[in-house]
């Protein structure tokens, strides 16, 4: 039996469709405009998405805020030189520049070793993923960086001492400040600084144990 939407749902989710492919179509202009080289477009376009490259896509990756900004400058500047490779699926702009955007992320993963959620290993797979799977949207692209960022790092925290997944929940994920930390772990300052740098060497062992477990999952 065939069930109707209420006509008010139904003119509702019309009125949204028209106004998505209005939107994407705005977009597609801009796009050419941008490959055209108009210089004005592709910065609208870089307006628009560059918050959440910063937010889902490097800042996680990278673990930094100031690896995450060199990485978007360094984005902004190969979409101003590539922009004329880009070719409009449907989709819109944001799959391709997420994908250049990982592609400056592996390359500065592989260039300096760090403490971060992602290893260089990670990010090759993300990238070769994009090139081969059918493009999403940015809503749904972020919320799957974000869910896979999360278990990342709740799955490594699970692995190492109570104390030291404390400590780092406390200080790095909710960014309280060292001096209330050391007060809520019953240690001096002195103390907390070095219980950090064991909880962090320990986060990174758990990260790459986890990585590795990924890759024999995998063969």
């Amino acid at each position: 039996m065939h069930l109707a939407l209420p006509q008010s749902l139904a003119g509702s989710a019309i009125v949204t469709r028209v106004a998505e492919d209005a939107q994407l179509e705005l977009e597609r202009q801009l796009v050419q405009r941008a490959k055209a080289g108009d210089r004005p477009a592709t910065g609208e376009l870089l307006k628009k998405y560059g918050p959440s490259l910063y937010r889902a896509v490097l800042l996680p990756r990278l673990g930094s805020e100031a690896a995450a900004k060199d990485a978007l400058s360094e984005t902004y500047a190969k979409v101003v030189e590539r922009i004329h490779q880009f070719e409009w699926q449907g989709v819109g702009f944001y799959p391709w520049l997420r994908t250049v955007a990982l592609r400056v992320a592996l390359d500065m993963l592989r260039a300096k070793k760090r403490l971060v959620v992602w290893e260089a290993e990670d990010v090759a797979r993300e990238v070769d993923a994009a090139n081969t799977e059918t493009p999403l949207d940015q809503a749904l692209s972020d919320h799957r960086d974000r869910e896979a960022s999360k278990r990342k790092v709740e799955e490594a925290l699970s692995k190492i001492n109570p104390r030291y997944a404390k400590a780092l929940r406390l200080r790095v994920l909710e960014e309280q400040p060292r001096e209330e930390v050391a007060k809520i772990l019953e240690v001096t300052p002195a103390t907390f600084d070095v219980l950090l740098h064991r909880a962090t060497a320990a986060l990174k062992k758990a990260l790459t144990e986890t990585g590795k477990e990924d890759d024999r999952g995998r063969t």
